[in-house]
């Protein structure tokens, strides 16, 4: 049995459905186990009180609960452990403490402590980032944030599941860190154009001063010293090559999708 966390998520989801489609048992937790719906056979568990009964492997996404989740999964003797950790780690040596490299690293040292059999997965920048554009496209065809050339090399989410699954049912990742990006470097106003072209709408980008950024980071729940951490990544982005790795290639013998591929599989969440 394999416990995945996040399974409504954006990488939960289509792990979720890779496993049932091959007839692994999963059990996905979720806060609204009554109403969620997945693949015919997928045990639905309430986030709050998650179950380990036969469990055997756990998918680790870093939440407010994942340190007690984590313990949970070690007093039940789970064996294996796939932590979706961030790029961040691999690229800051020497992390401030409260920045989003730090935690994801304290997970991933967590986790090598508890369980025998672990495999990391760094991904880089989500596609579905992207979605927090939505409501302003709702309005009209102009996104505003911070840094316009800032650049990213997004994933889609779906790659990394497709990673996940190969983590979570075969061996040849145990004890590994890939680090796990798209096929291209982007600027958010390329994004933003690669976003009106697939869908058909003139939109462009609009830059806003960082504080403003981040003041609208806080107001929906971000820590002020993650939101600047983040702004700070993308103020040094600016100007430079951005990771691109062939790991999604190497591990799944094919390119990764692009971003392009992304928005059209979300087209309907950006078109008025």
């Amino acid at each position: 049995m394999i416990l995945v966390s996040g399974a409504t998520g954006n990488i939960g989801r289509p792990l979720v459905a890779e496993l049932a489609a091959k007839g692994v048992k999963v059990r996905a937790l979720t806060r609204t186990p009554e109403t969620a719906r997945f693949p015919e056979g997928v045990e639905a568990c309430d986030s709050a009180k998650p179950d380990f009964d036969g469990v055997t492997a756990l998918v680790l996404n870093i939440s407010g609960g994942s340190v007690a989740l984590l313990e949970a999964a070690r007093t039940a003797e789970v064996r294996r452990v796939v932590t979706v950790s961030a790029l961040v780690v691999a690229e800051e040596q020497n992390p401030e403490e409260g920045s989003n490299a730090a935690i994801h690293r304290e997970l991933e040292a967590a986790v090598e402590a508890a369980v025998p059999e672990w495999t990391h997965l760094r991904p880089g920048a989500f596609a579905a980032n992207s979605l927090r554009w939505t409501p302003q496209l709702q309005a009209g065809d102009v996104v505003r944030g911070p840094y316009a050339q800032a650049r990213t090399s997004p994933i889609h989410e779906a790659d990394i599941a497709a990673v996940a699954l190969r983590a979570l049912l075969g061996d040849e990742l145990l004890g590994q860190a890939p680090t796990l990006t798209g096929p291209q470097g982007l600027s958010f106003a390329e994004q933003v154009e690669i976003i009106g072209s697939v869908v058909g709408r003139p939109l462009r980008y609009e830059e806003i001063s960082p504080e403003m950024a981040a003041q609208a980071m806080v107001a929906h729940g971000v820590p002020r010293e993650q939101a600047d951490s983040l702004l700070s990544y993308f103020a040094d982005s600016i100007g430079k090559p951005v990771p691109i790795t062939g790991e999604v290639e190497r591990i799944l013998g094919r390119p990764p999708r692009t971003y392009a591929e992304w928005v059209a599989d979300n087209a309907d969440a950006f078109r008025r």
